[in-house]
This record gives structure tokens, sequence and C-alpha cells, in this order.
């Protein structure tokens, strides 16, 4: 899948199984001090019945990532919703 390197952390987007569904995932791994990965769930709120979908919105998501928070927390874009859907109008 796709990685992307920061600074202090290592951030990897994949997708994990859930029964019979698939969650898109971003997981921080300290590239620098001693540390576990921490999983972030995108749109948590959606899953996805193919691997192959789950892990295309995990590489959207990694891309997206403006940086990341000292404790390694992604920081995405004010408007970003994790979703292809339009945006309401404003």
């Amino acid at each position: 899948m796709t990685d992307r390197l920061f600074d202090d952390y290592a951030v990897h987007a994949t997708a994990v199984a859930e029964g019979s569904r698939f969650t898109a995932c971003l997981v921080v791994t300290p590239r620098v001090r001693h540390g576990y990965p921490v999983y972030y769930a995108i749109a948590e709120n959606r899953s996805f019945r193919e691997r192959e979908l789950a892990e295309q919105a995990s590489a959207k998501a990694l891309a997206a990532i403006v940086g990341l928070e000292g404790d390694g927390t992604p920081i995405f874009p004010d408007d970003y919703t994790g979703f292809d859907d339009p945006l309401p109008p404003a």
C-alpha cells in the first residue's frame, strides 16, 4: 500500500478486516523513538465490502494529510471529510 515519511513518524495506508467488511485505516509508527503503531480509522461510520475500496480510501486520506501533530495524530485540511461525496453548498 502507500507510505509517507514524516520527521518522526512513518504513516502507512491500509485496510483492516472487521468481520465481513473492511475499514480504511492509517497506521502511524514512530521512526525516531520507541513506541507502538497507532491505528486511525478513516470515515469510521463507513465500511467497505471490498478490501481494494477500503485501501483506496485510506490512500486518499494519506495523500490529504497536511502534517502530523507532535504525538503523530494526522492533521487534515479543515474541509476534509474522508468521503468522496460532494460538499454541501455553503
